[in-house]
């Protein structure tokens, strides 16, 4: 039986980068502090604290509302608005208020 190759020695004759960093590479770390990855610094900024990326001013303080609807009841509100030369949200709006007035509530959308 014929004995194989070194898999990394016939790879590394079609390698392209520098011969310093093909040594750093292969280099074998003393101990396990030496295999980790230097530790990055964090920026602690107030979008990062909240742990998503920061809102436009014209959504903070603000909350997402969603609902599972039928494909045609988006279809015909993106005709609507459209149709009316505005955007689903302020169509939306528009509804929830008429919704607190059927009940008797104040308008806060």
């Amino acid at each position: 039986m014929s004995r194989k190759g070194n898999l990394s020695a016939a790879l590394s004759q079609f390698d392209k980068r520098p011969a310093a960093l093909k040594e750093q590479e292969t280099a074998l770390p003393a101990s396990r502090e030496a295999a980790a990855p230097p530790k990055k610094k964090v920026v602690k900024t107030e979008s990062a604290h909240q742990g998503r990326a920061a809102l436009p001013p014209s959504r903070q303080g603000k909350k997402a509302l969603t609902g599972y609807f039928d494909p045609d009841v988006l279809r015909q509100l993106k005709v609507m608005a459209a149709a009316e030369d505005t955007t689903i949200q302020a169509l939306m709006i528009e509804a929830l208020n008429d919704l607190f007035k059927k009940y008797g509530k104040p308008h806060i959308a």
